[in-house]
């Protein structure tokens, strides 16, 4: 009996393990079958962090060009140009405002001397303007191109006629607009002569000159480009006057020409700095003297030879005047573009030839 006790208890105990190793192995299997395989499991997304900040801020791009510069600016240029005829005597120079000026034009006068036509239209400034002069009927062509407003001092006769019987919008110092003017004391007459442009525009909202005359669109060249040509790092310009003769040096630093007369920097007044440009244009004209003071003709319709220079280069070319009354310059029909920047014309006698009023180098 005892015996059959034992025996029956190991049996149980037998049974009572095989049971729970049984449960054990079941346990494991559910385990198992409930955990999704490896590539079911989703990962967390990465978590993004922000550029590091490295204090550099860009600017933002100007919104306006200046039409007659190119040059990109915060304000839209829309005022009326105002056209000044400059002294350019030996004695009137150094001169005011010319470093702000779009575009200036040299022309002779009478006696073998130049004047300066200059244009102001983007450039809003409180510097004084001058020594101021008389105006010619070509100076009036020049400053029409730009539906200018004409300031000047004098005139020829036929200047006045012109000015008169026309009713070109003017500010003359010595018929009508006096006040808008002053003198010098420490200079000589009639070499001291000046304005500004808050005097000039009040002088025209007095006479109900238009103010939203539009201006010329000229074509301007994308960064770098120029119209090709052969090099031009050295400009010299002669006129009539054997001992008057202009010139330029290219500065590759600032792609800007320096301008020079009689090898002597041609400086501004105010600032004391040498005046630069980034266009160079020379116009062969015909000009013919009609009177016994020496007063001049100037053809600025026909047409005729030209030289464009900028960035070290210069181009031969032509110029003509186009419907719109722009003095265009052109290559094989088509116009020539401009470098953003202030831009000089000068316009030469054709005798004894065009090409002999410039050196190149």
């Amino acid at each position: 009996m005892r015996e059959t006790s034992r025996r029956g208890l190991r049996i149980t105990a037998a049974l009572g393990f095989a049971l729970l190793l049984l449960a054990v192995i079941v346990a494991g299997c559910s385990s198992k079958e409930q955990q999704p395989p490896v590539e079911d499991v989703i990962a967390p997304p990465p978590v993004e962090t922000a550029p590091e900040d490295d204090g550099i801020v860009v600017p933002a791009e100007p919104d306006f060009t200046a039409p007659l510069t190119g040059l990109k600016q915060d304000t839209a240029a829309d005022k009326r140009a105002i056209a000044v005829m400059i002294n350019n005597m030996s004695k009137a120079r150094p001169q005011s405002g010319l470093p702000h000026a779009d575009m200036v034009w040299e022309v002779l006068a009478e006696g073998g001397i130049t004047r300066l036509v200059a244009i102001f239209q983007s450039d809003d400034f409180p510097d004084a303007i001058g020594p101021i002069r008389s105006i010619r009927p070509y100076l009036i062509e020049l400053g029409e191109t730009y539906g200018g407003l004409l300031v000047h001092a004098g005139g020829s006769p036929d200047a006045y006629a012109i000015l008169q019987k026309q009713k070109k919008p003017y500010l003359d110092e010595i018929t009508n607009a006096g006040s808008y003017y002053w003198r010098d004391k420490s200079r000589k007459a009639p070499h001291n002569l000046y304005s500004n442009l808050e005097k000039l525009r009040q002088g025209a909202d007095k006479k109900n000159y238009k103010t939203d005359v539009p201006v010329p669109v000229y074509p301007f060249a994308e960064e770098g480009a120029t119209a090709g040509g052969s090099p031009a790092t050295q400009v010299g310009i002669s006129f009539l006057l054997k001992n008057y003769k202009v010139s330029y040096a290219y500065d590759p630093a600032t792609r800007l020409y320096a301008r020079s007369i009689n090898d002597k920097p041609h400086t501004d007044l105010t600032t004391e700095k040498q005046l630069t440009t980034t266009n160079i244009v020379v116009l062969g004209a015909k000009q013919t003297v009609y009177d016994d003071i020496g007063r001049l003709k100037i053809d600025l319709e026909s047409g005729g030879p030209a030289m464009l220079v900028q960035l070290g280069q210069a181009v031969d070319c032509t110029w003509e005047r186009s419907g719109d009354g722009v003095i265009r310059i052109m290559k094989d029909g088509k116009e020539l573009p401009f470098v953003p920047g202030k831009t000089y014309y000068h316009i030469v006698p054709m005798k004894p030839t065009f090409a002999e009023h410039i050196t190149i180098s």
